[in-house]
């Protein structure tokens, strides 16, 4: 096994034995604990001292089920504060299958110039060779992906940043491919698309040809792990075959949300829209049906997922308009700016991959320019020209591309849904009190897949809490998720197997066998629960060295005194809910 250390002042490159310490870590456990170990917390986010880390999960790789996840992580532009984002692709499991433990971006060019890195076999060992990428620079990635498949082989591998993040958006992701080798997959969250784009990194290609493939300490115990937590994603309700993921995708929730009444309308206004249902999963699985003339259920984000929740959704003539609409693009985009033309909706997430952005942070910063009297709710052609301004670059477009609270600040608006810097995804903290302490107290600002208590609160998966309660049990509620999340983050599997295991004992069970049978280990759920409650002290450190406090641990103060319909509820739970979760900074 390797780390892979690239060093973009020189453009060279070396290979370093894995340390004993990071053995048996993966995917935000190992990217949190390099860049607590390596990165100067005070450090400019988009100066040389700060550095990129990719990992593969614990079992990427390897035949386990949903587990193509990638872990990216750096000092984040957008929260100033520690950053581990994720994404499912095939990229993941090439750089898995090559023995790399982790890759690490560090140093910056003396010019402002761009490069392709290309990591590729050399018989023995992983090695790189640099090349100019001047010709992708500030380009539409849907034309440039083809060109690059084209250049480097067709069965290669691409992560990279659009405009934005040569632009050093606050709100650029880093895009992999998708199983069609389009620019759609995306650890979006961060701005880390800035931190790559500072290193004048604009693609790394991963080629896997010849590579010896993942060590796996016992391959029986392997392989019987990975067939309980199988069995238990098929027979979930959430998570089988046609079942609600793979049939209306993450969309789904829309609908459920808007009548949960914590669906953030126009800026977080209200906690139901009036056009949810033209917009939710429901009406993209019969709009597609009635373009196509057929059922379409959805697809694979990344090799080996058995959930398939990944959806495209086509125009009236039968062509593809994007693919995916996600539930999180689906509202940031639409309930979020009150927009409710679903193929504009589509339009406006085809243009977010095509320059870069995360779609959260994009919906939130448009929403706040709408709120702010910039252009009026439901205004779609008004966004998609906004999305225009950011990829031109234009002093609008890099308001916007400063993020959510950026945008607020300047346009001197107090209602900036947005916590540590980052703005809030689609969940109502006002009506679903659990996300809310999970919102403000994760290491990772305003983010729901840190502690995704919507499964009890909404879905009523892993039991049934009222999300509307407002008790000093949300801090133990938010606290255990955070705990199993930053463990589950590591493994490389996805954050939606959460509904499988937390529902059928065997399929947690299988899970840990998995990730003992890969390391030769002997640890409990329990003892794996407790990694990652070590992931998240290390990131707190990370965040007090960067000079954040327990008073960063709060929701925005306007849900304070904005009573949110229609339960026309506020935040009421007190100070000490949030400082109980991980004690004061």
């Amino acid at each position: 096994m390797w780390i892979v250390r690239i060093n973009m002042t020189d453009q060279s490159y070396k290979l370093e034995a894995v340390p004993e310490r990071y053995k048996n870590l993966g995917g935000r456990g190992l990217t949190s604990t390099i860049i607590y170990d390596e990165v100067d917390p005070t450090c400019h986010p988009l100066g040389p001292k700060n550095k990129l880390v990719f990992a593969p999960g614990m079992v990427t790789g390897t035949a386990a089920p949903t587990s193509a996840r990638v872990s990216v992580g750096a000092k984040s532009p957008l929260t100033g504060g520690i950053k581990e984002s994720n994404a499912g692709a095939a990229w993941s499991p090439a750089v898995a299958r090559m023995r790399i433990k982790a890759i690490i971006v560090e140093g910056m060019p003396a010019e402002k110039d761009y490069w392709v890195a290309k990591l590729f076999w050399d018989g023995e060992k992983p090695a790189i060779e640099f090349s100019c990428a001047g010709d992708y620079v500030g380009k539409n990635l849907y034309d440039v992906f083809p060109v690059l498949f084209e250049k480097f082989g067709k069965r290669v591998h691409v992560a990279g940043i659009g405009v934005a993040g040569e632009y050093g958006y606050a709100n650029s992701g880093i895009v992999f491919e998708d199983m069609k080798q389009r620019p759609t997959r995306y650890s979006g969250r961060g701005g880390l698309g800035a931190v790559m784009g500072s290193k004048g990194l604009k693609f790394l290609v991963v080629d896997p040809e010849g590579a010896p493939g993942v060590e796996i300490a016992d391959p029986e115990a392997f392989k019987e792990g990975a067939r309980k937590l199988r069995e238990a994603l098929n027979e979930h309700a959430l998570t089988k075959p046609k079942g609600g993921l793979n049939t209306y995708g993450t969309a789904v929730l829309i609908n459920i949300m808007n009548e949960a009444g914590g669906l953030p309308t126009r800026n977080f206004r209200s906690g139901r829209f009036e056009g949810a249902a033209k917009i939710a999963g429901e009406a993209i699985f019969e709009n597609n049906k009635a373009r196509l003339g057929k059922e379409l259920y959805n697809h694979a984000c990344s090799p080996g997922c058995v959930i398939q929740c990944s959806n495209s959704y086509y125009a009236e003539d039968g062509s593809e308009i994007v693919s995916c609409v996600e539930y999180e693009s689906d509202w940031a985009l639409g309930a979020n700016c009150g927009i409710d033309d679903l193929d504009g909706v589509a339009k406006l997430v085809y243009w977010c991959n095509a320059y870069g952005t995360d779609t959260i942070e994009t919906g939130d910063a448009i929403a706040v320019a709408m709120d702010s009297g910039y252009l009026p709710f439901g205004d779609l052609d008004g966004a998609i020209a906004l999305l225009h301004e950011m990829g031109k670059g234009t002093p609008m477009g890099r308001i916007l591309g400063g993020g959510t609270a950026f945008v607020a600040k300047a346009f001197g608006n107090p209602r900036s849904p947005s916590v540590k810097g980052q703005g809030m995804p689609a969940y109502e903290p006002r009506a679903v009190k659990g996300i809310g302490v999970t919102y403000a107290t994760t290491t990772m600002g305003a983010d729901h897949t840190a502690g995704y208590t919507i499964a009890p609160e909404i879905a009523g998966v892993g039991g049934k809490s009222d999300p509307l309660a407002s008790e000093p049990g949300k801090a133990d509620l938010s606290r255990a998720f955070q705990m199993t999340t930053a463990f589950l983050d590591s493994t490389g599997h996805c954050l939606f197997i959460a509904f499988a295991i937390l529902d059928i004992a065997s399929g947690f069970e299988g899970l840990v066998q998995e990730v003992n049978a890969m390391f030769g280990l002997n640890m409990t759920g329990d003892e794996y629960v407790a990694l990652g409650g070590e992931i998240l002290k290390r990131e707190r450190a990370f965040n007090i060295g960067a000079g954040l406090t327990h008073l960063d641990d709060r929701l925005p103060e306007f849900m304070k005194y904005e009573a949110l319909p229609p339960h026309n509820v506020v935040n009421d739970l007190p100070d000490a809910v949030f400082d109980a979760v991980h004690g004061k900074m």
